[in-house]
């Protein structure tokens, strides 16, 4: 069964960092694209980052770019997300998502795979 496994989420205060991890399960993930949406409470889903099948490209949405980066490491399984100068309206659930040869994907219907998410609250 394969698992996507958020972490690093958490309180911080506003102009803060943190750095989301999502640890992946399955073989060949490097075969994955994967992304980053986020859905705060009341409000839909929303694509924040994606990263292609072996790093083939790399796409952040209007909305964090500038602050948030998105890296991979095929060796380890995992996906991440860098936030810095994170404010109020980034308060959310993330979740990671993969996509089998995907080039970086904000489309959630093209995902394959979900992980659980992990809250961010960022204060003021």
């Amino acid at each position: 069964q394969v698992q996507l496994v958020e972490s690093g989420g958490g309180r911080v205060q506003a102009g803060g960092s943190l750095r989301l991890s999502c640890a992946a399960s399955m073989r060949a993930f490097s075969n994955y694209g994967m992304s980053w949406f986020r859905q705060a409470p009341g409000q839909e889903r929303e694509f924040v980052a994606a990263i292609g099948w072996s790093d083939v490209s790399t796409y952040i949405a209007d909305s964090v770019k500038g602050r948030f980066t998105i890296s991979r490491d095929n060796a380890k399984n995992t996906v991440y997300l860098q936030m810095n100068s994170l404010k109020p309206e980034d308060t959310a659930v993330y979740y990671c998502a993969a996509e089998f040869l995907g080039l970086g994907s904000s489309v959630p219907a093209r995902m394959q795979f979900w992980g659980t998410g992990t809250l961010v609250t960022v204060s003021s």
